[in-house]
């Protein structure tokens, strides 16, 4: 029985030993060279005696990385891939929390290493990785003591407290997971993904584990190419990507510079998309251009692995309308209740509890979030039956689908009313010439702010809008136009950051 992430793995290698697993710009990594390499670190790791800890990772977003988080998993650990772009205060929380049994790392990174673990054991990339054909009997005793229960990864998320937490991850919840996407999304051995999402991110895990899963072949594609979009497709061309999951700003990139009236992703079949609101006019400017590609919007949290709603695009939308979130991946159940915790079965607005294998573990070493969050099923009492708190608002529409309404600690008390931001976003998205609509909440004024992309200034233009559309209580009070929105890091909106910018310049 196929009880590990490793397992899985080792029978794609024996299937397609010779198909290439990872890429990037500079280079490949067939099946087999991807294994052995995984194996000389893991010996490393193994020779140090470090088994069931957690193991940081500090490298770059290369082929290479992939392997390291793999090594990782066959020396008995779990592995915290850190974003080296992150503020040196996040990844001090981070250490501190994880406490972690060694690190690995590249060169270019021993002085942040050398910060922020000075007592940790130190692994060094280019010093463990060598041409040597050889794995250590230590490493199939460590398989041995393995189960499907043992953690595989954590993905630190912030979330609305500010404070990062290591959302823990199993190999059961990986493999039950990745099981649901593969079938859905038909993956298999002539898939190859163009790959937008940093492996410190919770949407990374489906492409690269259905990938490893079924022999496909996983293309990192460099953050910088999203600045030139026609090199963004010519590399898609040349690699001949045929499956892309991406954060709906990474399409309205090249939405917005008007790339496929030029050029095409020739090889394209499927566009999946998750992480934030896809605006409309963006999926439609897409599938103007490409007809034939299934599109899909997927939802869910870190907690839950990767995903836990999705829906397949399959009828068209007017901009002012919103795509719905659609219903329960299989094996995961949805769960709607109301601020007493009963089940809402009509077409109410309610919180959006999660059930199923895909749920993980908790947040690692803070035991107060993670019962605030992984909570007994509120509908009975009958035996434990443990179901993850999203925070997310949702309701059904009128086919039945869920149509995902806002955070619910982002609802805003403004003028005695509560306000969904998401709610007036919509509205602002289907202005004329407006790229994108944020509305923020400036809560020491107790001011509504819009923040609109547009290559114009049209505040006057856009509080009539608002005026004609909204109810009082809901027409923001200030208009900041950006050129372009700042990103975070997994190519998000950063809306911290444009409220910070906004209330500097005021």
């Amino acid at each position: 029985m196929e009880k590990t992430i490793l397992d899985y793995f080792e029978s794609t290698v024996q299937k397609y030993p010779q198909h290439i697993a990872v890429a990037d710009p500079e280079g490949m990594l067939t099946y087999i060279q991807f294994q052995k390499m995984a194996m000389q670190v893991a010996n490393e790791l193994a020779k140090k005696k470090i088994e069931k800890k957690p193991v940081a990772i500090f490298m770059k977003r290369t082929r290479y990385l992939p392997v390291a988080m793999l090594s990782v998993l066959y020396s008995g650990n779990f592995y915290v891939v850190l974003d080296a772009e992150s503020p040196l205060s996040r990844l001090s929380h981070i250490l501190n929390t994880l406490r972690p049994g060694a690190v690995i790392y590249e060169q270019e990174f021993l002085e942040k290493v050398k910060t922020f673990a000075p007592n940790i054991e130190k692994i060094e990339w280019k010093n463990v990785v060598t041409e040597e054909d050889h794995v250590e009997v230590v490493l199939g005793k460590i398989r041995k003591r393995m189960t499907s229960d043992d953690p595989a990864y954590a993905l630190f998320t912030s979330g609305s407290t500010g404070e990062p937490k290591g959302a823990l991850i199993t190999h059961l919840n990986v493999i039950t997971y990745i099981d649901w996407f593969v079938q859905c999304f038909e993956i298999n051995s002539d898939t190859v993904f163009g790959s937008q999402t940093p492996l410190h991110f919770s949407m990374s895990v489906s492409d690269f584990y259905s990938t490893i899963f079924t022999g496909a072949s996983y293309h990192i594609i460099p953050k910088e190419y999203f600045s030139f979009p026609a090199k963004l497709i010519s590399y898609m061309n040349e690699r001949k990507v045929n499956s892309i999951y991406w954060v709906p700003s990474a399409y309205g990139i090249v939405a917005k510079f008007d790339v496929l009236k030029y050029m095409l992703p020739e090889t394209l079949k499927k566009a999946l998309f998750a992480g934030e609101v896809m605006p409309v006019k963006y999926l439609n400017y897409w599938r103007k251009y490409l007809k034939d590609v299934t599109y899909a919007n997927l939802f869910g949290p870190t907690e839950t692995t990767d995903i836990c709603a999705y829906y397949v695009v399959d009828r068209t939308f007017d901009e002012r309308e919103t795509l719905p979130i659609g219903n329960a991946c299989d094996n995961c159940e949805l769960i709607v209740v109301d601020e007493n915790g009963n089940a809402i079965t009509d077409d109410s607005i309610g919180e959006l509890y999660i059930k199923g294998p895909f749920v993980g573990k908790g947040y690692y070493r803070n035991k107060e979030n993670t019962e605030k969050a992984f909570i007994q099923n509120p509908l009975h009492q009958n035996y434990l039956d443990v179901v993850y708190k999203t925070g997310d608002l949702v309701k059904k529409n009128e086919y039945g689908e869920f149509e995902y309404i806002g955070r619910k600690d982002f609802q805003i008390k403004h003028q005695g009313y509560r306000i969904e931001p998401g709610e007036i976003e919509n509205v602002f998205n289907t202005a004329k010439n407006v790229e994108l609509a944020v509305c923020l909440y400036d809560k020491e004024k107790d001011e509504l702010i819009l923040a609109y992309e547009s290559s114009e200034q049209m505040d006057d233009q856009l509080r009539e809008y608002g005026e004609k559309k909204l109810p009082y209580y809901m027409q923001p009070s200030v208009y900041e136009v950006f050129e372009s929105f700042p990103k975070n890091a997994n190519g998000k909106i950063d809306r911290k950051m444009i409220l910070k910018l906004i209330l500097e310049n005021k």
